[in-house]
């Protein structure tokens, strides 16, 4: 970890240890990106448009220091810099997948909030009923993953 702070305290704050290593609003789309397989810092800007240089930057900086990615740079002309997951950072293949069918199901049901107007936006083949569980639940089946985060 960065600093070890989150490594001491009650087992209970478990949960902020995770926050403190995937905090972020970038941290989990660079890793979901890695997810796919080793990428160069190009590639990753271009699959995320909205982030800043610098901030994809400061990320990967942060996402190495805690273990979670390895960046290997090849002594060539011009430089090349490739970014992959570490083991500790393959085992969050299924809870991104858990994350991302949350967002999706999160999204459909929010868009089906009317506006001001009363009109129904964006309910087009959206399941009203489905619930974030039963989305996590259907994502976990898709993918079935072992202890590290692969099958």
């Amino acid at each position: 970890m960065r600093d070890g702070s989150t490594g001491n305290g009650p087992e209970y704050c478990a949960i902020e240890t995770a926050m403190e290593v995937l905090g972020g609003r970038w941290k989990l789309a660079i890793l979901k990106q890695l997810l796919t397989g080793t990428h160069r810092f190009g590639a990753l800007k271009r699959a995320m448009p909205r982030i800043t240089q610098r901030m994809l930057t400061r990320q990967l900086r942060e996402l190495e220091a805690d273990g979670l990615v390895t960046r290997v740079v090849y002594r060539e002309v011009p430089p090349r810099v490739e970014y992959s997951l570490t083991e500790a950072g393959r085992s969050l293949d299924a809870i991104a997948a858990q994350l991302d069918a949350w967002g999706k199901w999160y999204r459909a049901t929010h868009a089906a909030r009317t506006t001001e107007t009363g009109e129904e936006t964006g309910t087009a083949g959206a399941p009203e009923t489905a619930e974030p569980a039963e989305a996590a639940k259907a994502a976990d089946q898709a993918e079935p993953a072992g202890p590290s985060g692969r099958s």
